[in-house]
């Protein structure tokens, strides 16, 4: 097994500690990520999101915002100093010293923010050092999953804002058009934390090639996402329409149950999908522009060979059986993304 070191730029784990009360000391609960788990794979930093939408918290999203930081702050203060929130270049490179792991706070989605760019100060001085602009429309963006609108006029402001402030800019869950305005304005880089590569899975959330490239050019990095929905095409090929069939509006709780039996029954991929992402994002993007950004606890379902985070050093042990070097190994490992961080962060 690998002891190269960890930087995974998405993770969910907050709002399972949040709302489900799994317990990230101990690693029981379901949880994909834990201390423990962390401590085996490596890991020296991770970005936990803060996932908040409007819709599910009408009014108070902001307030939801601030308790999903609440509870990343007890998950770091329950770890007795192995883990410390990290708001500046220099906490990083210190994690990866043999000081404590980095936790980085992340908003997935500006929704918190209201509509109104200038809140994110208030954020930011919360310790949020991450944002992706929207996961579904918002009056700052569309979204892969929305019409494909681009950045409005308030959230070239945010764009603005976050460079000015040091917040990376993260464009995974943008639509095509949002994405295209980020590379038009962005003076700064900017990274996609969480999409793997449309030209192998033809999922709207991964990026083209022309993308991987833009983002290339920008000193951007990718973190290839561990969701079969993303990795694989025939996984989202069969999966697709069962998600879609779900969501249509009228549809009863009994046939949404039956739809998600569908899916659970469908043959997980192997773990080398995502190296198929990683061996192609280099080959367009470079070596430089790939890291990882698994969605653990984001995502209900793993990868053969991933069943938390801890398993994080096969993949790695497959990156090197691929014919990867040992300092490509690295730079999808950790070095891109620390590279990047380093540089946007205050």
């Amino acid at each position: 097994m690998s002891s190269v070191p960890i930087f995974d730029a998405h993770c969910d784990t907050a709002m399972k500690v949040l709302d489900q009360g799994v317990d990230f000391l101990s690693g029981e609960g379901g949880a994909h990520v834990s201390l423990p788990g962390m401590i085996a794979a490596g890991l020296r930093a991770q970005v936990f999101a803060c996932f908040v939408l409007e819709e599910r918290f009408p009014g108070r999203a902001a307030e939801r915002a601030e308790e999903m930081i609440k509870a990343i702050e007890g998950m770091i203060s329950s770890s007795a100093g192995a883990m410390t929130k990290v708001v500046d270049r220099s906490g990083l490179d210190a994690a990866f010293s043999g000081g404590p792991i980095a936790a980085i706070v992340g908003l997935e989605g500006a929704d918190p923010l209201e509509g109104r760019a200038e809140n994110l100060r208030r954020f930011f001085d919360l310790g949020v050092r991450d944002l992706i602009f929207a996961w579904k429309d918002n009056p700052f963006s569309g979204t892969a999953f929305g019409q494909d609108r681009p950045l409005s006029q308030e959230g070239e402001r945010l764009l603005g804002l976050a460079e000015e402030l040091g917040v990376m800019v993260d464009v995974s869950h943008l639509s095509d058009s949002a994405f295209q305005g980020v590379v038009s304005m962005a003076r700064r880089p900017f990274i996609a934390s969480h999409s793997d590569c449309r030209a192998i899975c033809p999922h709207p959330r991964n990026l083209t090639d022309p993308m991987i490239r833009a983002l290339a050019d920008a000193g951007g990095v990718m973190g290839i996402n561990l969701a079969p929905m993303f990795l694989d095409p025939g996984y989202h090929r069969r999966a697709g329409p069962l998600f879609e069939a779900s969501g249509k509006p009228g549809v009863s709780e009994e046939e949404k149950k039956r739809l998600r039996l569908e899916v659970d029954r469908l043959p997980r991929p192997g773990l080398d999908s995502a190296v198929r992402h990683v061996l192609h994002a280099i080959d367009v993007g470079g070596e430089d522009a790939v890291g990882l950004g698994g969605d653990l606890d984001g995502i209900s379902k793993t990868p053969l060979g991933i069943e938390t985070v801890a398993d994080y050093p096969r993949l790695v042990d497959l990156l090197r059986e691929a014919g990867l070097s040992e300092r490509q190994v690295e730079k999808v490992c950790y070095r891109n993304f620390l590279r990047v961080f380093g540089e946007v962060l205050p």
